[in-house]
């Protein structure tokens, strides 16, 4: 049975680039799928489930921001790494993209060689959190998603499992704000029908429960996580 060392969705509205990255990549043992905008690599993501996108930024349809966005809402795909690949120098497009979710950030003209090293770098990356203990660490708390449990001040806190998913969402990405409808998404998935009060419910449980208000809760947005 052939190994490959990674799936890998290249998205770019240029045909050149994109099958000059797919050969060389093709080259390392990479199983290569490819899109040409927003609309497509988000179909294409669901079907071929990559380990990693190259994503293009300036692409018709549906551009690379608002592509990752939907993107990083896809349950199956919240943990697939994306880095941009884009002509453009000003730095607004980068802050923008890892804002937005991305986890690397490469212009063109793209050097093989480096692109290949950057690629394997955040695969071992990806791997090594696999194999290791998920655990998120701010002070004197430490959520561990491995074991499912909580704990502030070495003392357990008791979660119930809606009230640990949510907790680990937040923390997982500490100053983002997350949205009410992706929370609800993520936490509870499309088959359940709940209210928006079931969130502050929760994040008030949540609260209560650890002693700090660690949860920050954005007028008419959402919530994000911070902590002192």
């Amino acid at each position: 049975m052939e190994v490959f060392p990674g799936k890998i969705l290249i998205v770019d509205d240029e045909p050149d680039i994109v099958e000059f990255i797919s050969y060389n990549l093709k080259n390392k043992g990479y199983l290569i799928a490819t899109a040409g905008d927003g609309v497509e690599a988000i179909r294409k993501a669901k079907d071929f489930r990559p380990d990693l996108i190259l994503l293009d930024i300036m692409m018709p349809k549906k551009d690379g921001i608002e592509t990752i966005r939907e993107l990083k809402q896809m349950p199956d795909l919240e943990d697939t790494i994306i880095i941009f690949l884009t002509a453009l120098s000003d730095e607004k497009y980068e802050i923008d993209g890892l804002k937005a979710g991305a986890d690397d950030y490469i212009a063109k003209p793209i050097k093989p060689e480096l692109l290949a090293t950057r690629i394997a770098s955040a695969l071992r990356r990806l791997r090594k959190d696999d194999i290791e203990e998920q655990k998120l660490v701010f002070g004197e708390l430490e959520i561990n998603k491995t074991k499912f449990s909580v704990y502030y001040k070495g003392e357990e806190i008791l979660l119930a499992k809606k009230e640990f998913e949510l907790l680990s969402l937040l923390a997982s990405k500490p100053g983002r704000v997350f949205l009410r409808n992706e929370i609800l998404q993520r936490v509870w998935g499309t088959d359940v029908i709940v209210g928006d009060r079931t969130i502050d419910v929760h994040i008030r449980k949540i609260r209560q429960k650890v002693g700090i208000d660690l949860i920050t809760t954005v007028k008419g947005v959402g919530y994000k996580f911070e902590m002192d």
